[in-house]
């Protein structure tokens, strides 16, 4: 029957019936370095308020013995150990071995190119510990974890609580770790491998960082900075939940192999990608940011506090998203963090909450392999959003108030939405309960535009809105540039709001002006081209953004041409100031030219951008980020040759030239392999990769979906990289076959776990050599898979299927 996955009735009933008191784990990684196997030891003490009564454990891992207060058990089945005739006190003590540590779920071992040694990290959200040792892996099965693990004597190991007690043994080390704070299983970690580490102690916590040592100088280099954003994010979260992070040690650990990062409590596991060799762009700088606040959120919303069931993940994911934004403007240097959310996730959040794979923010989930189905645009970004909104719809003073008062209250313990609503309504003195059903139990997205009826301005809904409060900013000229003269903050409740003290001289309106709340918005007839005329000329990155956001929604339905949003991007682009959306705006351009554009307009729209990108690198603060731009838009010989006579000794720039070379046919073999010679990131076989999957050659094509889609020899951090570069316009005809590769693919898409699922479907379908028709056999094809494929790859259809829509418009 394979691993069951575990339903909402089956975690309700084994809630009621058992509480966990503690877990004590036993793990021995002695046997990776030569080896794939995990050994593990869980002793599982729990009591039972039905004694005689009978349930399951949870392991997926091979069973070697199971024992449950001294009386041996049948083998497991389905991943389930069965346990009958509980008593009222229980000892359950399984070993178990987990030998598929390359590809499988919950624990994997890496190889460092560079010097071959051997790394391993676990990671089980939502419920892959499952994988690596006996456990009820829910999460409102909270308890205390004692780890001791054995590892080569030359290894260091990380887990929750830090602080281990090391022993010396023949020929390896014994961690004994304290024990933990009550906490989901999913929640817990152990990482391990030669690291190299840097601590500090900064403000009463003890911080420390670990890498592969191969990234030892990069690490180094970077340390000061995550050092710098790990203060700044704990003093914030400390102050605006009214908790200080309980625990003095906060490790954070770079892993190979690892696909983004997970929030385990008090050690935060990364990949490694996050630490570059080159150096790294003020959008890069940014993203550090965001997804360390956002995995530090987590040690509050999901850590201390623990959503009851799956169906309230976005108490986790959405506040971790929102509060990291919160945190970096509020905290750090990054204060344009929500012009880079509006430009990154939420249009991206508009796009998916108006297609097929739409669903409420908070909605039933059945069962987990369901739950693994929403991490997603609507969960995050979308989420993210809508707590914006609801802070300013209850005002920031009452927010702080109703969330220090939530974790107050249930601080170790498990959570529902009611509990949180509860918690803002009593602080802010407003009921909740119709904003929660509206926002939270209800999908879509609310659009908004504007009547005029001489000085009378109406904001007007396409439906019957949610309730929210907006902001209109009234703009004049001046100059070549527009001034804001007014913003007005309207409280919506009906499909028509009467907006008052709005200048009737102003040239420009802008609804959802400051971007307080989640819906798109329309010009009006009379004004649709002068918005595309004068985003640019809007006064801040949030304004700009607000008008860019709606031309690239309108794009996105077919209200707009692809030269049309085109023009209109690469406007804003030539007059952004703020380094926050640069290379967004930068991405945005060219995927219109790549993605969106009829073929008969693709050259002259990415020869747009290749203009713009060679004006901003003039500007030094700009340079390395316009010559990336280039190396994707480069549209004639003259350009390469400009940008490889401006890279000099930038390896990461020669790279990327040659991969735009080789997409337009170039002769590129022989540099690409001079290139890989002197490269010295260990990393870059990669790179020489991704050029040959760029080369218009059928025999390549087929040399590197093998690697990519069926040896899986491609790094999932990297899969992205490889596969955009293997799409490319103007290769119909080669990558035809491949599109049904894709299709013959989808029913092991799924295969090791939640995240490679989820980034093999997105990053793997195919964008070029397909047809209308193909988008349906794809949806057709979808409903067959598991959840987490099925959704993804409804999303990502719909979106194509758009992109194929604007292809056949000319403007």
């Amino acid at each position: 029957m394979g691993i069951r996955s575990l339903t909402r009735t089956e975690a309700e009933r084994r809630a009621e019936l058992i509480a966990v008191e503690r877990y004590d784990v036993e793990v021995d990684l002695t046997a990776l370095p030569d080896g794939p196997e995990v050994r593990s030891v869980s002793t599982v003490t729990f009591t039972c308020r039905e004694p005689g009564a009978e349930t399951f454990v949870d392991c997926a891992a091979q069973v070697l013995s199971a024992t449950l207060n001294g009386v041996g058990l049948a083998p497991a089945e389905d991943g389930r150990i069965h346990l009958h005739g509980l008593a009222g006190h229980n000892v359950l003590r399984v070993e178990s071995v987990q030998a598929d540590t390359t590809a499988g779920e919950g624990v994997h071992k890496a190889t460092d190119p560079a010097d071959g040694e051997v790394y391993v990290w676990m990671s089980f959200e939502p419920d892959e510990a499952r994988f690596v040792w006996a456990c009820f892996d829910q999460p409102d099965l909270k308890a205390p974890h004692a780890f001791t693990v054995t590892a080569p004597a030359a290894w260091t190991v990380t887990s929750n609580s830090g602080d281990a007690q090391v022993e010396e043994l023949d020929g390896a080390r014994s961690w004994t770790f304290p024990d933990t704070p009550p906490l989901s299983v999913y929640n817990t970690v152990i990482n391990a491998g030669p690291f190299h580490e840097v601590r500090r102690d900064v403000e009463g916590h003890n911080l420390g960082l670990y890498s592969r040592r191969s990234l030892a100088e990069v690490l180094d280099r970077d340390a000061d900075e995550i050092f710098t954003l790990t203060r700044q994010g704990l003093a914030f979260y400390a102050e605006a939940f009214a908790m200080p992070f309980p625990q003095r040690r906060y490790d954070q650990v770079f892993m190979p192999e690892f696909g983004g990062a997970m929030e385990n409590y008090g050690c935060v596991t990364w990949s490694d990608v996050f630490l570059r060799r080159a150096a790294p762009t003020p959008a890069e700088h940014g993203l550090l940011a965001r997804v360390l606040l956002h995995e530090m959120a987590h040690m509050w919303f999901g850590n201390i506090v623990t959503m009851r069931w799956w169906d309230d993940l976005w108490l986790n994911e959405a506040f971790a998203e929102f509060a990291c934004h919160w945190a970096a403007e509020r905290a750090t240097r990054h204060t344009d963090a929500w012009a880079g959310h509006l430009m990154i996730g939420k249009i991206s959040a508009y796009l998916s909450d108006q297609g097929p794979a739409s669903h409420p923010i908070h909605q039933p989930i059945h069962d987990v392999a369901q739950a693994a189905s929403i991490f997603d645009n609507i969960t995050y970004p979308k989420g993210a959003s809508v707590l914006q909104q609801l802070k300013t719809y209850v005002g920031e003073d009452h927010f702080r108030t109703g969330m220090a008062a939530y974790f107050a209250r249930h601080a170790w313990g498990n959570t529902t939405l009611q509990d949180l609503i509860d918690s803002l309504s009593e602080a802010s003195g407003r009921d909740l309960d119709a904003w929660r059903t509206a926002w939270l139990e209800t999908a879509g997205t609310d659009r908004f535009t504007l009547e005029r009826d001489g000085d009378t301005v109406t904001l007007v809904s396409a439906a019957d809105p949610r309730p929210q409060v907006l902001a209109v900013g009234a703009y004049a000229r001046n100059g070549d540039a527009l001034e804001r003269r007014a913003l007005v903050r309207v409280e919506v409740t009906e499909p028509r709001t009467t907006i008052t003290d709005l200048p009737p001289t102003a040239d420009v309106l802008l609804i959802n002006d400051d971007d307080l709340t989640f819906a798109t918005t329309r010009p009006d007839p009379t004004t649709r081209d002068a918005l595309f005329r004068t985003a640019a000329q809007l006064p801040t990155a949030i304004s700009r953004g607000v008008a860019s956001a709606t031309v690239w929604d309108m794009l996105t339905t077919g209200e707009a041409t692809a030269a049309e949003a085109g023009r209109c991007l690469t406007s804003v682009l030539a007059a952004e100031t703020s380094d926050a959306v640069i290379e967004p705006y930068l991405t945005l351009a060219a995927n219109v030219a790549e993605l969106w554009a009829p073929p008969a307009e693709r050259v002259a729209l990415s020869a747009a951008v290749a203009a713009a990108c060679r004006y901003l690198a003039g500007d030094p603060g700009r340079r390395q980020v316009a010559l990336r731009g280039l190396a994707r838009t480069a549209t004639t010989a003259d350009d390469l040759a400009w940008l490889r006579d401006q890279a000099g000794a930038d390896v990461d720039l020669h790279w990327r030239a040659l991969i735009r070379e080789a997409e337009l046919g170039g002769d590129v073999t022989a540099e690409s392999d001079r290139l890989l010679t002197r490269d010295p990131d260990p990393d870059a076989w990669l790179r020489a990769l991704t050029v040959r999957a760029a080369l218009p050659d059928a025999a390549t094509k087929a040399e590197v979906w093998q690697r990519l889609v069926v040896d899986r020899t491609v790094p999932i951090n990297s899969v992205g990289l490889v596969a955009a570069a293997f799409w490319r316009p103007g290769q119909d005809e080669l990558l035809a076959p491949y599109a049904e590769r894709y299709l013959e693919a989808v029913p092991k898409l799924h295969q090791g776990g939640m995240i490679l699922a989820m980034s093999y479907t997105h990053r793997l379908f195919p964008l070029h050599g397909i047809d209308p028709t193909y988008i349906e056999r794809a949806r057709e094809a979808s409903r067959e898979a598991v959840p987490v494929v099925r959704l993804t790859l409804l999303e990502r259809s719909d979106e194509v299927s758009r992109m194929l829509r604007t292809r056949g418009t000319s403007a």
